[in-house]
């Protein structure tokens, strides 16, 4: 008797594993089968449609069909540094779609629809409204005020030494133990959040409270979690001070990842925020190019790519 397959079609971003990074290693695809080859040429299979972001570490290369097959499914592939310490650059997992895209830049344009944005972004994170009548920048001094109060909490919680968030992404090895836990620790976030954001199709760049940078909605989003899952993780490894504060990083964000069910409610949580700007979210455009792998049925994320 004759079995028919199921039709091809990406995981939903809330049900995929969170990150996995790659070192010393050529990604390519072998025998249909996304791998990585060391240097002794032997195989590791990722399952790459059910991850949602591949950390890129010094020592790795991509082949061609590796990136297609990524892209296919889903799977954003961001370049890193050493330990994760720096962002270089993304690839797209998604990006068919601009109505989102155009959304997200008419918001961030109009002053009013961003500010109320923002004060949206400050009551999520601090649990309560912000001041009334301040401006987008006062409301980012008082947040810088508040996050290094919440710094010195934790590391006191910890029984850390500490004195600032401070790092030289140039020397890694320079950063006190504790700087060096949290540089990990937020890449870990800040990869996971982009993969988010672009598979919801939205552009990371384009951000409300950060600006400038090519990942700013990125640390727009990433900052409403941050203190409720990396930085507790940080401060609590940097305290047991392992010989491989980075790799023990890496572990427990990934366990609390998983706890916290994070990739689940960061796409709703993007909707919510962009709501508040109170404008009318634009229709999808008939003449919209379709995705790679189209799906019959919604596969339940708001604004996924599939």
């Amino acid at each position: 008797m004759e079995t028919i397959l199921p039709q091809l079609k990406p995981i939903p971003m809330k049900e995929r594993l969170s990150v996995l990074f790659i070192e010393y290693g050529r990604l390519d695809v072998k025998d249909g089968a996304f791998v990585v080859v060391d240097k002794n040429g032997v195989r590791t299979h990722i399952p790459v449609g059910s991850v949602a972001c591949l950390m890129l570490e010094p020592g790795t290369r991509v082949s061609h069909a590796a990136v297609t097959l990524a892209s296919r499914v889903g799977c954003l592939l961001v370049w890193v540094g050493e330990a994760g310490v720096r962002l270089y650059a993304s690839g797209q997992p998604g990006g068919a779609r601009a109505d989102r895209l155009l959304y997200q830049a008419k918001l961030a344009l109009d002053d009013t629809a961003r500010l109320k944005v923002v004060r949206k972004m400050y009551e999520i994170r601090f649990k309560e409204k912000p001041p009334a009548r301040r401006s987008v920048e006062q409301l980012r001094g008082i947040e810088g005020a508040r996050v290094r109060k919440l710094y010195q909490l934790l590391a006191k919680q910890y029984k850390v030494p500490w004195t600032r968030r401070n790092y030289d992404h140039s020397n890694w090895g320079s950063g006190d133990v504790a700087n060096r836990c949290l540089s990990s620790a937020t890449s870990c976030l800040y990869g996971i959040c982009e993969a988010a954001i672009l598979a919801a199709g939205y552009a990371p760049a384009v951000g409300f409270i950060h600006t400038g940078k090519p990942q700013s909605f990125v640390y727009d989003i990433a900052d409403i979690f941050k203190f409720d899952t990396v930085v507790p993780v940080a401060f609590k490894i940097a305290a047991r001070d392992p010989y491989d504060p980075e790799r023990a990083v890496r572990l427990a964000c990934r366990d609390s990842f998983r706890q916290t069910k994070i990739l689940k409610r960061i796409i709703p949580l993007i909707e919510e925020i962009l709501a508040a700007g109170g404008l009318d979210a634009p229709k999808r455009p008939k003449e919209s190019v379709a995705p790679a792998i189209p799906n019959k049925e919604q596969v339940g994320d708001a604004g996924h790519r599939g």
